[in-house]
């Protein structure tokens, strides 16, 4: 038997249903660890692969992990295992660890396969006891691992688990929904028909929710909250109001656990014959099944992966003794650990009230974000706005567009819209954007007038990148005067910021600017102040690295190097998030800039890494990162210091990275954010104040800045924040990229 070294070994394996972003948490585990001093092992299919040791447990080095991130599935396998629920299985399971000298494991997968993870480690000290009262197991060994520690990380399309905000792939699963309803959508509209499409979700009602909220569904069953007694005419009145208004078409979404108020299922069977008797739809019925579990990663998925494991590793290689196990996670933004068994508990506990009945508690348990989409999709699947209420006068609120494209600007106005029209207000909205405003180009915004918006690219409204100058500044207030604006709801970039600061510091000398203003973030670059994340940048990312994706498998082909260019002005966030989604040796920043010293290292590296074996590399590069370093420099540098190991090419995407229809996680966003903030409006609007403001998301929390102190809040001269909390990710990307582990003095 091989005896304990100095060396920390750490086991990884996957295990239950498998989810996008496996691959990625294996590779972090695998590089953190060995970049940390550690040996990893794979435990190949689960539990069944650590029962039967031999060859299902093998070292891992740094590029037998290179190339899995945008692999959906997981490349180490996952089972269940029958013999590790019985005693003898998981003694068995002990013996084979330590016989590799492994006792510390990280598993991957979902609350059966953590709570299976934590039998085990209470067992751990019995079953060495057993091995060596049996003699299989030398005393001195046993004594050398009396403890195994855990960290466990939620592989689970369900988004079903406490002590994290995300599971791994469920923002990919909702993109593999999303995709295919709005597939749907179109053919249901060339024909008129009503789709009822199941997802999953036995016992969360997460992807059926978000998926409904992202796709302009018009009804949607969920475990958590069933429908009303007698939901059957409450269906098909909705679906017939909306047939009347003009919709072509239906879709109503059924989470594979729904079930009515007395806890009976809920069957797409059954949802499409009562569509089809009671109004006469041509009605289908489409399961989506294990295609939600299937495909390459979002760029979310992958990231988040990547810091969980990485966190996980770090974590479990200073373990005590003393230290229960830990369930990383992301909550608000940030990667976190908690009581693996506690969270284990909770998310049990929802199912339990479910069994019991007790709905109102079964989605407190959710979330209050849950609870709010919820309310937020009841609203926006009505046919028409409820009736005004006459004691109550609605304020005229324009809705308008400035800066550069985003996907999901959209998706905001038709939420804005909708809430705003339901709540009493008229709603208006300026085309063009500035151009609009100075023109007059203003009108009233209907019910209707906003459907189909929720799924399409671009800016309906128009925008434009024409910024006020005080030149404008009277006609602007002629403007908003003529139209008797009383709010103003900017969803949009860099200019639309600078033009609510106008607004803001002009109101003194034009009375007409004195209303409230409130921005929601809407750009590419993700280069706006007081958030985190803008709309649109995810749908941007994930557009970089499907194109990246596809650059690698024709660099591989070939022995290349790519130097891919993309989009950020003074911002690096593109190019760092899509850097570390896509594997990339190499990224530069505008932050951080280039310099000679830094062209050396990464050129000595890049031939290295050629000269031993790596088929192909990929360095991103901020569009501003140096006025002199350009990307054509650096495919220069690299195709000279190549030689005949590799060549070089660059890829700039351009503009590919504006377009495209808005990934779920910018439509979900964009509904929330213009709730919130059309909410702020209309209550500033009602008490007479004037203030101009932006909503945002930092530390994972909705608030709001006053554009007042924009000039505090952003680099001097530069379309950048002063904060970006994702800087910190830099180290973390490096780390994945480059080997480099401690140095030990030999014996």
């Amino acid at each position: 038997m091989n005896r304990p070294d100095t060396l920390k070994r750490i086991g990884v394996f996957t295990s239950g249903g498998d989810s996008q972003g496996m691959n990625a948490a294996v590779r972090a585990v695998v590089r953190a660890g060995l970049n940390a001093g550690a040996e990893i092992y794979a435990i190949y299919e689960g539990y069944e692969g650590m029962v039967a040791g031999g060859r299902y447990i093998r070292p891992l080095a740094w590029f037998d992990v290179g190339g899995i991130l945008q692999q959906g599935g997981t490349i180490i396998g996952s089972a269940r295992s029958q013999e590790f629920r019985t005693r003898e299985g998981r003694r068995k399971a002990a013996y084979n660890l330590i016989e590799k000298g492994i006792d510390a494991l990280v598993v991957i997968g979902g609350d059966g396969s953590l709570t299976g993870a934590n039998l085990f480690r209470q067992e751990w000290p019995e079953l060495l006891a057993e091995l060596v009262a049996e003699g299989r197991l030398a005393p001195d060994v046993a004594d050398a691992h009396p403890n195994l520690a855990i960290v466990g990380l939620v592989g689970s399309i369900d988004n079903d688990m406490f002590g994290t905000d995300m599971t791994i792939g469920a923002d990919t699963a909702l993109h593999r929904i999303i995709e295919a309803l709005d597939s749907i959508a179109s053919t249901a509209a060339s024909h008129q028909r009503s789709f009822v499409v199941e997802v999953m979700g036995r016992h969360a009602g997460y992807l059926a929710l978000m998926s409904g909220l992202a796709s302009g569904a018009d009804y949607v069953f969920i475990p958590e909250n069933p429908p009303p007694d007698g939901w059957e005419e409450e269906m098909c009145a909705t679906i017939h109001a909306g047939r009347e208004r003009g919709r072509r078409h239906n879709t109503v979404i059924v989470a594979e656990g729904a079930i009515d108020r007395h806890g009976n299922p809920i069957e797409s069977e059954y949802v499409k014959q009562v569509l089809t008797e009671q109004l006469g739809e041509d009605t289908r019925v489409t399961l989506l099944g294990h295609v939600q579990r299937g495909g390459s990663p979002s760029a979310f998925d992958r990231n988040m992966s990547t810091m969980l494991g990485a966190a996980a590793v770090e974590y479990v290689n200073a373990a005590t003794p003393d230290d229960e196990p830990q369930l990383f996670g992301i909550r608000d933004n940030e990667v976190m650990h908690s009581p693996l068994m506690e969270n284990v508990r909770k998310t049990q506990m929802v199912a339990e009230l479910i069994k019991a009945g007790n709905y109102d508690e079964a989605m407190a348990m959710r979330g209050r974000g849950f609870v709010e989409s919820y309310e937020i999709l009841r609203t926006l699947v009505q046919a028409q706005p409820r009736p005004a209420d006459p004691h109550r006068q609605g304020k005229r609120l324009a809705v308008m567009h400035l800066g550069g494209p985003a996907p999901g600007m959209n998706t905001a106005v038709r939420a804005a819209v909708r809430l705003g029209l339901d709540r009493g207000h008229t709603m208006l909205g300026v085309r063009n954007g500035l151009a609009g405003l100075l023109n007059g180009t203003i009108e009233e915004m209907g019910w209707m007038s906003v459907h189909g918006l929720v799924a399409r690219g671009g800016a309906e409204l128009g925008t434009s990148r024409h910024a006020a100058s005080p030149a404008d500044f009277p006609r602007i207030a002629q403007r908003l005067a003529e139209h008797r604006v009383e709010g103003l709801l900017i969803i949009g970039g860099w200019i639309g910021y600078e033009f609510a600061y106008q607004l803001a510091t002009h109101a003194q000398e034009y009375p007409e600017f004195a209303i409230p203003v409130v921005c929601i973030p809407a750009s590419i670059n993700n280069d706006l102040p007081g958030t985190e994340i803008s709309i649109g940048a995810d749908t941007a990312l994930n557009t970089i690295v499907e194109d990246v994706d596809k650059i690698k498998e024709s660099a591989v082909a070939s022995q290349r190097c790519y130097v891919v260019e993309v989009m950020g002005h003074d911002c690096g966030y593109l190019a760092l998030m899509s850097g570390l989604a896509s594997g990339a040796e190499r990224v530069y920043l505008p932050e951080d800039g280039i310099t000679l010293d830094d062209l050396r290292h990464d050129v000595r590296e890049m031939v290295d890494g050629f000269r031993h074996g790596k088929r192909l590399g990929l360095v991103v590069r901020s569009e501003h990162a140096d006025p002199y370093y350009t990307t054509q420099f650096l495919v220069s540098l690299y195709e000279k210091e190549g030689g005949d190991l590799f060549d070089a090419r660059p890829s700039i995407l351009g503009h590919t990275q504006q377009g495209g229809r808005p990934s779920p996680f910018d439509r979900i966003q964009a509904i929330r954010l213009a709730a919130v903030a059309l909410e702020r409006l209309v209550t500033l609007a009602e008490s007479g104040a004037h203030e101009s403001t932006a909503i945002g998301r930092e530390n994972g929390k909705l608030k709001f800045n006053d554009l007042r102190d924009m000039p505090a809040l952003v680099e001097p001269k530069l379309h950048r924040p002063k904060v970006q909390r994702w800087m910190a990710l830099r180290g973390l990307e490096r780390k994945m990229a480059e080997y480099d582990p401690p140095r030990r003095d030999k014996p």
